[in-house]
C-alpha cells in the first residue's frame, strides 16, 4: 500500500494527526463525503474499523467473507437475540458486501417526513438532482440483464396475482452476473465505495486509516476538540496498548446507524433532546422459502433485480406495510436460517437448488407502535440494539407470510416453508393459509433478520426534537456532522443506500459553502 492508506493495526507506537476534516466510516455516508470534501481541496482523514481488502480478496466464500467483512462475523444480532442483522465492517462499509439494489426515497416516506417531522425536501431542497448525481456516479440503472428463477419466481407469482413489481436498479459497471455480491465483488463491477469514491478521494490526497477503532469524541463548549482512537486486534476487538489522538477543523461521523450513535453515547455528548440512540430502525424482515420442481439455482445470478411494493403502503393505516424482495441463496445463510434440524433439515439442505426465497421487509417508524430500538452500550463500550417488537410488528409478519406463500404457490411451487420454527412444508395455499393464521407469533420462533439499519441520531428541524438539524450538523456542537443512514427520522421502506448517498451528496455540497465562509 501507498503512504496514502495505514493499517492501524501495524501501528507499535502512540499516533497523532492534524486534519481539516475526519471522517468515521467509510461506508455509504462516508465514501460520499470523502470524495466530495477532497474534491473541494479539503485535507481529509478517512477511518475504517474494518480492513482494506480489495477485489483479490474476494474468494467468493462465505467462510472467508462473513468474519472478515461483517460486524461480529455476520452474527449480529438484537439484545434479546430475535433479530439477526447483517452489517458490513470493512472499507467501503455495507456497499462492499451489499446486494446492489438502488432505490430513490419514496415519495409517500417524504411526504411523511414533511406532513409528521417538518422535515421539508422539496423546493430548494429537493434531493431529485442528488440522485442524479450519485446514479450517474455509481452507473445506477434498471438491471437489464432477465431475471435469474430465484427473482423470476417473485416476478411471475406477482403477474399471476396482478400485483404491482419493478424491476430492480443496480450499482454496477461490467457485472458478470455472477450472484456472490455479499462477499465482495470479485471483478469490481459493484460500484461500492471501495471502487468508486474512496479510490478518487485518495487520489485527491485523502488517506485512510483502516482497522481503527474511536473511542470517544472530546468536546469542550460548542465544540468537539479531538477524537481519541485504538488500533483492532485480528478479531476487530479495540486494543488498549496504543492511543491514536486525532484533530480536526470538523468531525464526521458516519460509523452506520449502530456505530454512530454508539459513539456519540460513549462520548456523552449534549443530548437535549434525549433522542440519541432512539427509534433505531431495522426494516425487520421475515422468510419463507419454497420448493419448485425445476431448478432455482439462487446462488446464481443478479441477487436482486425484482421487488414489489404491493403491500409497502396498506390502505389501513393500522397495518404494517412491507415490501417483497428475493436475497441471495448461499449454503452458510441458508443453512443457518433453515428451519428444523436433524435429517429434517439436511433433506432440506439437499433440495438446496430447488428452493426459492422471498423476503418481506417491514417498514418500521410510521406508527405509535412502531417506533424502533434503542442502541445502548454493554460493559465494555460496544453496541446492542435493544429492539422490542411489538404486536402491531407481529401482525404484519403474520401478513408478511401469507402474502409471500401465496405469491409462491401462484408462481407454481410445489411446497411452501414459512421460516417459523413452529411451521412445516405446506402443499397448498389454503393448507398454508390456515396453519400461518395459527402460527404463535414471538421471538425466537419467528425468525427474523435484517440487512438495513436506520435513524438513531435523527434529524429534525427543532433541536428538541432530534440530533442534527436537516443538514446532518450536530444541533449543539457546531464542528460535527453525522451523515449516514443514523439521521434518518423512519425507515424508508426501501433499501436505504441510494438514499444515504444523495442525502450526504446534498449534505456535503451545504457543509462546503458553510465551512468556505
Amino acid at each position: 500500500m501507498n503512504n496514502t492508506h495505514l493499517d492501524a493495526g501495524q501501528f507499535t507506537q502512540d499516533q497523532q494527526f492534524d486534519t481539516d476534516i475526519v471522517i468515521i466510516g467509510s461506508g455509504a455516508g462516508g465514501g460520499i463525503a470523502a470524495e466530495q470534501l477532497a474534491r473541494a481541496g479539503f485535507n481529509v482523514l478517512l477511518l475504517e474499523e474494518g480492513a482494506y481488502y480489495t477485489r483479490d480478496d474476494f474468494v467468493m466464500q462465505e467462510r472467508w467473507a462473513y468474519p472478515n467483512l461483517y460486524q461480529e462475523g455476520a452474527a449480529r444480532k438484537t439484545r434479546d437475540q430475535a433479530i439477526g442483522i447483517l452489517q458490513g465492517r470493512t472499507v467501503g462499509g455495507s456497499t462492499t458486501v451489499n446486494w446492489t439494489t438502488s432505490i430513490r426515497t419514496l415519495q409517500p416516506t417524504l411526504d411523511y417526513w414533511h406532513s409528521e417531522l417538518g422535515l421539508n425536501f422539496s423546493g430548494d431542497n429537493d434531493l431529485t438532482p442528488y440522485f442524479n448525481h450519485a446514479e450517474q456516479r455509481l452507473n445506477i440503472h434498471q438491471w437489464p440483464v432477465p431475471p435469474n428463477a430465484n427473482n423470476a419466481k417473485l416476478q411471475q407469482g406477482c403477474e399471476a396475482l396482478g400485483w404491482q413489481h419493478t424491476v430492480i436498479s443496480r450499482n454496477v459497471n461490467g457485472c458478470a452476473n455472477l450472484g456472490y455480491c455479499g462477499m465482495g465483488c470479485p471483478i469490481n463491477a459493484k460500484q461500492s465505495m471501495l471502487v468508486s469514491t474512496i479510490p478518487a478521494a485518495m487520489a485527491l490526497g485523502a488517506r485512510l486509516i483502516s482497522r481503527i477503532s474511536v473511542r470517544q469524541l472530546h468536546w469542550q463548549g460548542d465544540s468537539i476538540t479531538a477524537l481519541e482512537a485504538v488500533p483492532v486486534d485480528q478479531y476487530f476487538q479495540p486494543r488498549s496498548d496504543i492511543s491514536i489522538r486525532i484533530k480536526a477543523k470538523h468531525y464526521i461521523v458516519a460509523a452506520g446507524a449502530i456505530g454512530s450513535p454508539a459513539l456519540l453515547l460513549r462520548s456523552k455528548l449534549p443530548n437535549p433532546s434525549g433522542r440519541l440512540g432512539k427509534h433505531t430502525y431495522l426494516h425487520p424482515t421475515v422468510i419463507s422459502g419454497a420448493l419448485f420442481n425445476e431448478n432455482i439455482n439462487g446462488h446464481s445470478g443478479a441477487p436482486q433485480s425484482i421487488y414489489s411494493d404491493q403491500f409497502v403502503w396498506p390502505a389501513q393505516r393500522d397495518t404494517a406495510g412491507f415490501k417483497l424482495e428475493v436475497p441471495p441463496l448461499h449454503p452458510v445463510l441458508m443453512a443457518t436460517k433453515l428451519i428444523g434440524t436433524g435429517e429434517a433439515h439436511a433433506a432440506l439442505m439437499q433440495q438446496f437448488n430447488q428452493l426459492q426465497v422471498t423476503i418481506a421487509l417491514l417498514r418500521d417508524g410510521f406508527h405509535p407502535h412502531s417506533q424502533g430500538g434503542t442502541v445502548q452500550l454493554d460493559d465494555a463500550g460496544q453496541p446492542v440494539l435493544d429492539y422490542p417488537i411489538s404486536d402491531y410488528l407481529w401482525q404484519g409478519m403474520r401478513q408478511a407470510l401469507l402474502a409471500m406463500a401465496q405469491l409462491q404457490f401462484a408462481a407454481g411451487a410445489k411446497q411452501v416453508l414459512p421460516i417459523h420454527h413452529d411451521a412445516t412444508l405446506y402443499s397448498s395455499w389454503a393448507e398454508a393459509k390456515a396453519a400461518i393464521q395459527q402460527l404463535p407469533m414471538q421471538k425466537l420462533r419467528q425468525t427474523i433478520v435484517s440487512a438495513h439499519v436506520m435513524g438513531g441520531c435523527n434529524m429534525s428541524t427543532d433541536a428538541t426534537q432530534g440530533v442534527v438539524d436537516q443538514n446532518g450538523r450536530h444541533h449543539q456542537l457546531q464542528n460535527l456532522s453525522v451523515f449516514d443512514g443514523s439521521i434518518l427520522p423512519t425507515s424508508l421502506g426501501a433499501n436505504p443506500q441510494l438514499t444515504i448517498y444523495a442525502l450526504i451528496w446534498r449534505n456535503c455540497q451545504q457543509l462546503i459553502s458553510h465551512l468556505r465562509l
